[in-house]
């Protein structure tokens, strides 16, 4: 299957993809036009998630590219970006359920799982078998997490006992587990916990009246005295570094994410621009509209050299925390000034659902948020600059 370029790849990044790679983003983008973008209007406006596309995105691989024990072939980290960037232009929300499953989920099974827990629960979550989600988010501790954790575990004998609340984990409402961080009342570490979700004491309710990403299904959590055997405590997490180092993997990702979402409202305000007319001819005709589409681009192709630039970094070796914040710190900043623009060149009709940019327009504030607020990634990178930490 032929690859063929994003016109909004104004510098042709993807020419930096090796063949199977580029075989493997194009299978992507055709199932993502033709079983998906159908759809995701209706699903957004219901604030429902389409589970009979669970199976056929994991089909295509979008699930398991990161990891060695189910990675159909070697692939880069810009690779695997530029997916989560065709999985975004077509609808944040399923991008955003690959980012909880495959990224923060999986992720925390290869980050901290022992090489048996891997081996037991990598190939479910590739291949859709089991659904996961990420419990690290409490209704007081967002930005705060590495000290405000207040979810607690308590040891008895090969048990641990679970108590706590999370809020805005998404897939909860549906995920077969969820990987809860909670603090050992003995040591004061954050220690991570396989929890399977029909685990008595462990309840989830859908957070209702979002006005983004709403097929998301975020849940608040509340955990009763929630017990789990030692053997479903991650066997390499022992403090807070395991899941900072979960979410360094993933905070690039979300800013690929951002560039996605850009590139779905300004192509659909490109489209509109060629076919409606106004004052006998098109608007993509008038110099105010090319300077909004231009300035999208402009945007987008800034974004998209700094997310590659980022992600040949994770490949060598060389990434760093503050590299990860600068770029998704960035990217979302501009995200938000290009789907506004986007929205703004359609006029009146940008707020409607069928004429495309809507729902980027609404799904960028999340995407602005999570994974680490600008202001909390600005500070990641102010830190490492001038060498003194300006958090409260």
């Amino acid at each position: 299957m032929t690859l063929e370029p994003l016109a909004s790849d104004f510098y042709a990044y993807e020419s930096l993809l090796s063949e199977p790679e580029r075989e493997a983003l194009a299978k992507l983008r055709a199932w993502l036009e033709t079983d998906v973008r159908p759809i995701m209007d209706d699903y957004w406006e219901r604030g429902e998630f389409p589970m009979q596309l669970v199976k056929p995105l994991a089909d295509t691989g979008a699930l398991s590219f990161s990891w060695d024990e189910t990675a159909p072939f070697e692939n880069s980290a810009v690779f695997r970006g530029f997916v989560a960037l065709e999985l975004a232009r077509v609808d944040a929300s399923i991008c955003t359920f690959v980012g909880v499953q495959n990224g923060l989920a999986t992720g925390a099974l290869a980050v901290a799982g022992s090489p048996e827990q891997r081996q037991e629960w990598i190939p479910k979550l590739a291949s859709g078998e089991v659904i996961g989600a990420f419990g690290l988010t409490e209704p007081l501790s967002g930005s705060d997490s590495a000290r405000g954790l207040r979810t607690t575990a308590r040891r008895e004998g090969d048990e641990w006992v679970l108590n706590g609340e999370k809020r805005w984990i998404g897939n909860a409402t549906f995920s077969d587990i969820t990987i809860i961080w909670a603090k050992d009342v003995a040591d004061g570490q954050v220690k991570g916990f396989i929890v399977p979700t029909d685990t008595p004491g462990y309840r989830a309710s859908k957070i209702e009246g979002k006005i983004s990403l709403r097929p998301v299904q975020n849940a608040d959590i509340v955990l009763e005295d929630v017990r789990v055997p030692e053997r479903l405590r991650l066997q390499r997490a022992d403090s807070f570094r395991a899941t900072a180092s979960v979410l360094r993997l993933t905070r690039a990702e979300v800013a690929w994410s951002a560039v996605g979402v850009a590139i779905g409202a300004y192509e659909a305000a490109l489209e509109y621009a060629k076919t409606r007319e106004q004052f006998g001819k098109p608007i993509a005709s008038h110099q105010l509209v090319q300077d909004l589409l231009v300035k999208c681009l402009g945007n987008i192709t800034a974004s998209l050299g700094m997310v590659v630039r980022v992600s040949e970094m994770l490949d060598r070796g060389e990434q760093r925390d503050e590299h990860s914040a600068l770029a998704k710190s960035y990217a979302t900043a501009r995200m938000r000034e290009t789907v506004a623009w986007a929205r703004e060149a359609m006029g009146g009709n940008g707020i409607v659902l069928e004429h495309g940019a809507a729902r980027f327009f609404a799904d960028a504030e999340a995407l602005y948020s999570y994974e680490g607020t600008r202001e909390m990634n600005t500070l990641i990178v102010g830190r490492a600059i001038t060498g003194s930490a300006a958090f409260a």
